[in-house]
């Protein structure tokens, strides 16, 4: 994940603490619109950037050039607002209860495996298998 952990405190689990209770879903909840936030502000200066950027250069290397590094942020923006999809529906499970168990086996995801990536839906077991699945299968 970019730099969302730069102000991030680990959620300190009580003894006999309920799982994904309302203190733990206002955690995870922080965390996803935070994250939310700032690739939207990156969004917001690649744009900027292109407009003040764009060049109409003589020299055709020096127009392949800004093209290709448009391109590449391109292809980067886009992957974010997928992921800013994945967060928003993320966001959704949470409001609904639904956040933090897995979607394959029903079990507890964690807490620590939430905080490393909280879109995850998958258990770390039913991960690691569909990994393996998908090497054998070489999708």
């Amino acid at each position: 994940m970019p730099d969302k952990h730069s102000d991030f405190t680990p959620y300190e689990l009580k003894k006999g603490e309920e799982y994904m209770n309302e203190p733990q879903s206002a955690h995870f909840r922080q965390i996803l619109l935070a994250w939310k936030l700032e690739l939207m502000e990156e969004v917001d200066r690649t744009v900027t950037h292109m407009k003040e950027d764009a060049s109409n250069y003589a020299d055709p290397s020096d127009r392949a050039t800004q093209e290709e590094e448009f391109s590449l942020e391109l292809r980067t923006r886009d992957r974010e607002r997928k992921l800013i999809k994945k967060i928003d529906k993320t966001v959704d499970r949470i409001e609904d209860e639904d956040y933090g168990y897995c979607d394959s086996c029903g079990v507890e995801i964690g807490i620590r495996r939430l905080e490393a990536r909280p879109t995850a839906t998958l258990c770390i077991d039913c991960k690691t298998l569909a990994e393996i699945k998908e090497r054998q299968i070489g999708i």
